[in-house]
């Protein structure tokens, strides 16, 4: 496929004809080079902040300043004007850029994609391929990139929900889920958040939902979709990110296990994780929730929080997150029930998949 920028640079020296013939290639092709080679965004900074190719490095041919001058001059003065812009930014940079490129990709072989595989990746494609690399074009962009995560989620694959009261220890199963050669996927991990108003507790700070859209997607690419995938189970928000509507919509109809812990654990459990927490955090947790506490139960909280008595400050909060969940439970089309005795992560997750063989699950 073609890439033309129609310009051409003149010298004593050199009349170069930018009209070439790149490697264009899909978004199968592109991922399964990015194993191998280094993939440069050309997008601006904002937008690769937002959401990016998991192994994209961000290679900006314009700063987000350069980027929206471009994009006034454009709009104002029309397309040619823009261009003579935009070569004015890019012209000074074309060594930089090189030399950058040449670090990253020593044997000089690259990956580029810009937003709709239009001018920026073109610019940047002709400049390295001047330059001696061997480039190879997204075909659509990161456009294209984020229509095929989507795609990821659409597909028809089977799925088993782990679910269970709050401090049941559902995400400690996942690694041994995995250990028995199980498919797993850890939401909360990929959101960097718990789900809960205590959920962003020692955690890193959280993707953009569509970056995290980005990761779930990656994830899925590895899988068969012949064996069932097993994730736990979330409200649509997992902190300030959005599971994808498809996704969710058939993790409410898929068989979900209950994970049945008695509350005394529960508490346990939680209270040993939150008892080296700063008050000041889970204070301001506890007054996150204070509409569904109530005055006189956030009242208590806090105040158990002063004293240091984590367990009488879990238990109320379990009261108002036990309501919920039983609430969002009676939502689910089918729901099967694993009594469990202890919170012993590799027991339970070995109990988890007899159970499911029991119920011809997997």
């Amino acid at each position: 496929m073609r890439y033309t920028l129609g310009w051409k640079i003149r010298s004593s020296y050199t009349c170069v004809n930018l009209n070439k013939v790149a490697k264009t290639i899909t978004i199968q092709e592109f991922l399964a080079k990015a194993k191998q080679l280094p993939v440069l965004d050309a997008r601006a900074p904002k937008e690769y902040a937002i959401g990016r190719i998991p192994q994209a490095l961000s290679f900006p041919i314009f700063s987000d300043e350069e980027r929206a001058t471009v994009g006034a001059a454009y709009k104002q003065q029309g397309h040619d004007p823009a261009v003579l812009i935009g070569l004015d930014l890019f012209g000074p940079k074309m060594s930089g850029f090189v030399r950058e490129a040449e670090k990253l990709a020593p044997t000089k072989e690259v990956l580029v994609h810009c937003w709709r595989g239009g001018m920026r990746s073109s610019a940047m494609a002709w400049l390295l391929d001047f330059a001696g690399f061997q480039v190879y074009l997204l075909q659509g962009g990161y456009k294209a990139y984020r229509q095929y995560m989507h795609e990821q989620f659409e597909r028809e694959r089977p799925l088993l929900i782990i679910s269970g009261n709050t401090g049941s220890g559902k995400t400690d199963l996942l690694p041994y889920l995995q250990q028995h050669s199980q498919q797993v996927i850890d939401l909360e991990g990929l959101a960097s958040h718990k789900g809960s108003s205590f959920g962003g507790i020692g955690m890193e700070p959280q993707p953009s939902t569509e970056h995290f859209e980005n990761l779930l997607g990656m994830a899925m690419l590895e899988l068969d979709d012949q064996k069932p995938l097993w994730l736990e189970d979330e409200s649509i928000g997992i902190g300030k990110v959005q599971l994808p509507k498809p996704l969710y919509n058939r993790m409410q109809v898929s068989p979900t296990i209950v994970l049945d812990v008695p509350k005394s654990l529960r508490i346990q459990k939680l209270a040993e994780e939150y008892c080296c927490t700063d008050r000041v955090v889970l204070e301001s947790a506890i007054l996150r929730i204070k509409k569904r506490l109530g005055g006189l139960a956030t009242k208590e909280a806090i105040e158990a929080i002063s004293a240091g008595d984590m367990e009488k400050m879990v238990d109320i909060a379990l009261t108002y997150y036990d309501k919920a969940y039983t609430y969002e439970l009676a939502k689910k089309q089918s729901v099967l029930r694993l009594p469990l005795e202890t919170l012993n992560p590799e027991e339970n997750a070995q109990r988890l998949i007899e159970f499911a063989k029991q119920q011809k699950l997997i």
